[in-house]
């Protein structure tokens, strides 16, 4: 099965309060799982990267095959693609963690850079992780 991941991380200062949004969708557009998420205080690319790692854990409890991850993240999106470098140590870290889970994954990966526009629905989870201050639960 092919799985459309959009992945937002929203932070409210940079640091500040933040939350994740994720939705996994099939080919089909059927919506197969949302999660909104209170991550506590980071910036808001630690906040991006820590939804494309809920992502992929989600991605790793369904029968999926190919993944292709939309993100309005450019700076994550072109790091993950290798286009960019990761010069913050913090971020490495996340780097680190999302390429130790794709190398476990059993699912061919693919991430996408999208407009803002496009990911609305991730965002509004995002924001509502924030106002909800609901941790992620496992």
């Amino acid at each position: 099965m092919t799985i459309h991941a959009f992945t937002d991380g929203a932070s409210r200062g940079n640091p500040g309060d933040s939350g994740i949004g994720v939705i996994l969708k099939d080919a089909h557009g059927n919506v197969l799982t949302k999660v909104s998420a209170y991550i506590g205080t980071t910036t808001n690319n630690e906040a991006e990267y820590s939804a494309l790692i809920t992502c992929l854990k989600l991605a790793m409890k369904t029968a999926c095959r190919v993944l292709i991850v939309h993100s309005d993240s450019e700076l994550m999106v072109r790091q993950m693609q290798g286009k960019y470098k990761v010069k913050e140590p913090r971020l490495k870290d996340y780097v680190q963690q999302a390429r130790n889970l794709m190398s476990e994954a059993s699912f061919q990966f693919k991430i996408l850079h999208i407009l803002r526009e496009r990911n609305k629905e991730a965002d509004e989870l995002a924001n509502l992780g924030i106002d909800s201050r609901q941790p992620l639960r496992a």
